[in-house]
């Protein structure tokens, strides 16, 4: 068996939300958000995936968006390329499908809490290991709650989880091991398809059932893909040794400056963050975020 690559939101979206996988983002969720306790009875996936009518950029469209027991909205969204602004569209959509809640006139109390599920195939944030990261409008000297979170953010990185099939032991392990393995199995491993969701998302990410249509469509997606990581990677590589040449051609402190700053123009242009730019250029945080202005 072959099977598609779940951290493309194509494929995503068609396991965790298309109609026949309501049983599948139970588990799912319940895995991620409540350590895999049953906290969640129910929900229903308010976007439902339609074959085949998938966009082939990415923009500020969310994967999958439910409303899961307790009134609570849950938006889901698995990010492959760490773009400008990402950490931002994600507070955005939040704040948004917050908002959106009440019509004109209607009273505040109205509004129920909203949770943003990040999955990113990049590190965000490098200050620890943790693979699950949670936020919340707290005080900032108390740490006191400020609406019993109303607005929660939690992001789920991959590239720092690390076990092996046989170190899986919770829920939340194996669904996270199919995240990031699917694609590069041929078959399923008893150690995670005993999970009856889990052996079901893999039913829908066989290649073999997938129709012409939507097989065309992930190709085109993941070749998008492909496109964006190779143009930031030849980005950086050239900054690095254009960089390089310059100083040893000029050797001057000015002139290296002066070519770092197009670097970073440069990289700003392919869609890279600011710490990433002024990790290869050299410059500081505040110097990139000018030329980003200027």
């Amino acid at each position: 068996m072959r099977f598609i690559n779940p951290k493309t939101d194509f494929a995503f979206k068609k396991i965790f939300g298309s109609e026949q996988s309501k049983d599948i983002l139970i588990s799912f969720l319940n895995a991620l958000l409540y350590d895999g306790n049953s906290t969640i009875e129910d929900l229903e996936i308010l976007n439902p995936y339609l074959a085949p009518k998938i966009r082939g950029v990415k923009d500020t469209y969310l994967d999958v968006k439910a409303k899961i027991t307790g009134d609570k909205t849950v938006i889901i969204e698995m990010q492959v390329l760490n773009v400008e602004g990402f950490e931002k569209r994600i507070l955005y959509n939040a704040a948004k499908a917050y908002s959106i809640q009440l019509d004109v006139g209607e009273n505040y109390h109205l509004l129920n809490p909203v949770i943003a599920l990040t999955i990113t195939d990049f590190e965000m944030f490098t200050n620890w290991d943790k693979v699950i990261s949670r936020f919340a409008l707290k005080e900032q000297d108390y740490l006191v709650d400020y609406s019993i979170y109303d607005i929660e953010l939690v992001f789920v990185e991959l590239p720092k989880f690390n076990k092996e099939l046989a170190q899986l032991e919770t829920l939340t392990d194996k669904w996270i091991y199919f995240l990031k393995t699917a694609r590069s199995l041929e078959t399923v491993p008893e150690e995670i398809g005993e999970i009856p969701e889990i052996q079901k998302a893999f039913a829908i990410a066989n290649r073999c059932n997938l129709t012409r249509e939507e097989l065309e469509d992930l190709s085109h997606r993941e070749i998008y893909i492909q496109d964006q990581r190779n143009a930031i990677t030849k980005a950086v590589k050239q900054g690095r040794e254009e960089g390089r040449e310059e100083g040893l051609k000029e050797g001057r402190k000015e002139g290296m400056k002066e070519k770092a700053l197009e670097i970073a123009k440069r990289l700003i242009d392919v869609g890279l963050d600011d710490q990433t730019i002024s990790q290869t250029t050299g410059l500081n945080l505040e110097e990139v975020r000018n030329l980003r202005v200027n």
